[in-house]
């Protein structure tokens, strides 16, 4: 039977984001979501869930000046009189901003005093909004004011910490020990195009992904992957290959569904793609993705324990077949907002952390970022829990590479074939000029983490089926759009 569930006055119920019910969720310290059920009840956001303990409620909530962001509350408990979820949003936001400070200033990042003037802002306006909450309404009006300075301090801060990390990582190594890559399309590519990913990476993303290159039993497609393993090589690229296993609708060649639910079977095929895939491009690759998307909902009727032991095998088979060169296995949507709804039992963490823990060989964890979609992307949010993921992430002691992307429009997209759609509009919408926005933030922060080993733009171009709706560097027409220029600069700028 559930418990009593937590109660929310929102007052302004149209700043709560698309689909709302189906993507507030509550997590744990451990940052992984429980199973929620959310409704509405008259005026309230109730939401019930099997367990009783306090924990964090993450909430898409539209910001004055930033467009939807998934945003927390500080950790509350089951009682009576409901919450006001704007005052809580505020108080969440301004403890992780008071806390991350404390924690870089402890490592000695020097705060600039501009953050400390926009955390006094935020700490008056909440204080204003916490103590008039016997007015929902006129609490709101300072909520929301203490939420947009409390973000604006925290990207005072992460701002501070990027320049200053990266500035040390590279007094220290000299060069940075980071790759900036691509994922190149599963088609040929002219030379306009090859000029361009070159530009922008050190090194590319062969998919090689098995529906693409066994789209008939025993019939092997080479031709589009040898020319890009060939271009890379003349190119001076490092090639990063796969993922050679993606446990999903675009991963997945239809001929394997007749063995859904016999995992014999299917741990058979699984393992002659990896050993065919690997020994033909052994010694040509620099590092292999081995499967993505094993921890998110699938079909092939395949249990988590199922997905974890196909996992194991096909790292095991690329380790058999090429030895010397190190497995990546990677995870999407790492939030695991999914967890909420699917009745998943096992977070992308502890998948990662089941598969160390039973001594595979890993070389490195990959984190799939897609920013801005839903239902199978990744919920936008500041970069402050972007670094505290990368942070929880770390713990499991494996280098990072990240996949990256965000949305250039939010028009449909009727040669993207994966099932999503881009979330509403942020600062003031989805456009080429947004895309690259995000793209300088989100780089300049993950560069200057020193677990993060890769950083690789998920799609390149948006010519031709591609996975994601006009999340490419390159238009349909052609056209670079102003994020290839943005990533060209960086990788331009990093000491090789």
């Amino acid at each position: 039977m559930p418990v009593d569930g937590l109660r929310f006055l929102v007052p302004s119920p149209e700043r709560l984001g698309a689909h709302a019910a189906d993507r507030v969720y509550m997590a744990g310290y451990d940052q992984v979501p429980w199973p929620c059920r959310v409704r509405w009840c008259g005026t309230e956001l109730v939401i019930e869930r099997d367990v009783s303990d306090s924990g964090k409620v993450y909430i898409p909530w539209s910001v004055n000046g930033h467009g939807e962001l998934t945003l927390c509350t500080a950790t509350l408990m089951v009682r009576k009189r409901p919450y006001h979820a704007v005052v809580e949003l505020a108080r969440g936001k301004l403890n992780q901003v008071r806390n991350q400070a404390a924690a870089w200033a402890a490592e000695g990042l020097a705060i600039p005093p501009e953050f400390e003037q926009r955390l006094q802002r935020a700490q008056a306006h909440f204080a204003q909004a916490a103590t008039r909450q016997d007015d929902p309404a006129a609490a709101a009006v300072p909520a929301e004011q203490a939420i947009v300075e409390a973000l604006a301090a925290g990207e005072t801060l992460v701002a501070a910490f990027a320049k200053q990390s990266l500035a040390l990582r590279i007094r220290h190594w000299g060069r940075l020990p980071l790759l900036l890559s691509v994922r190149l399309p599963a088609q040929p590519l002219c030379q306009e195009m090859q000029s361009l990913a070159a530009s922008c990476s050190r090194a590319a993303n062969v998919a090689l992904v098995w529906r693409d290159v066994e789209q008939r039993e025993g019939g092997y497609q080479w031709d589009v992957f040898d020319s890009q393993v060939q271009w890379c090589a003349a190119a001076g690229l490092r090639l990063h290959a796969g993922p050679l296993i993606q446990l999903d609708e675009l991963g997945v060649p239809d001929w394997l569904w007749l063995w859904e639910g016999d995992f014999d079977n299917l741990s058979s095929c699984v393992i002659d793609y990896v050993e065919t895939a690997v020994n033909r491009y052994r010694g040509k690759v620099d590092l292999w993705h081995v499967a993505a998307r094993v921890n998110a909902p699938h079909g092939l009727a395949l249990s988590e324990e199922d997905c974890l032991r196909l996992t194991a095998r096909a790292v095991d088979a690329a380790h058999r077949t090429d030895p010397h060169t190190p497995v990546v296995v990677r995870f999407d949507q790492p939030w695991a907002e999914y967890m909420g709804r699917s009745g998943h039992e096992l977070s992308p963490l502890h998948f990662a952390d089941a598969l160390v823990r039973a001594g595979i060989s890993l070389g490195g964890i990959g984190l799939e970022l897609n920013l801005g979609y839903y239902p199978c992307g990744s919920s936008l949010r500041d970069r402050l829990e972007l670094n505290r993921l990368i942070d929880l992430w770390s713990l499991l002691g494996l280098p990072l590479h990240v996949f990256l992307t965000v949305p250039a429009d939010e028009s449909p997209d009727p040669h993207a074939r994966r099932k999503c759609q881009p979330l509403p509009a942020t600062r003031p919408g989805w456009n080429a000029q947004t895309q690259a926005e995000w793209a300088q933030e989100l780089y300049e922060l993950l560069l200057a983490k020193s677990y993060v080993q890769s950083i690789t733009w998920n799609q390149l171009t948006d010519a031709g089926p591609h996975e994601l709706p006009h999340a490419g560097l390159i238009d349909p027409t052609g056209k670079p759009r102003p994020a290839l220029d943005v990533l060209a600069r960086l990788n331009q700028e990093l000491p090789s």
